[in-house]
């Protein structure tokens, strides 16, 4: 089974554009490292939770709207490998790629998938 990282941000909601002009000009980077695809998913119908939900997760403002994306791997030593050679890409370096939003407040993970359909 391939290996999936998931993301969870906060993003401006007046960056929207901002927001997908950086992936476009970032994500193909995953694609070159070796990953099946990316996706980036805006906020449609989230709703705010009682207990928790997305928002509370990457405390988001009122003038915020919460960004899903994840990226698809063969595997994990694909992900391993292609995120090591992200990480030392000068790209990642937010004094020359700054991103539009606040990643101090991103969760992210690599996750295993245990079915697929």
């Amino acid at each position: 089974m391939s290996y999936v990282d998931g993301f969870v941000m906060a993003v401006p909601t007046a960056s929207r554009e901002a927001f997908i002009a950086h992936a476009g000009k970032f994500d193909p980077m995953f694609k070159e490292c070796g990953a099946l695809r990316v996706i980036e998913c805006w906020a449609d119908d989230v709703p705010h939770g009682q207990v928790t939900d997305f928002f509370r997760a990457v405390q988001a403002r009122e003038d915020e709207s919460v960004v899903f994306s994840w990226v698809e791997w063969p595997d994990k030593a694909t992900r391993d490998a292609g995120m090591k050679k992200l990480m030392e890409s000068d790209a990642m370096d937010p004094a020359t790629n700054p991103p539009p939003f606040d990643g101090k407040r991103m969760i992210f993970g690599g996750f295993a998938p245990v079915l697929e359909l």
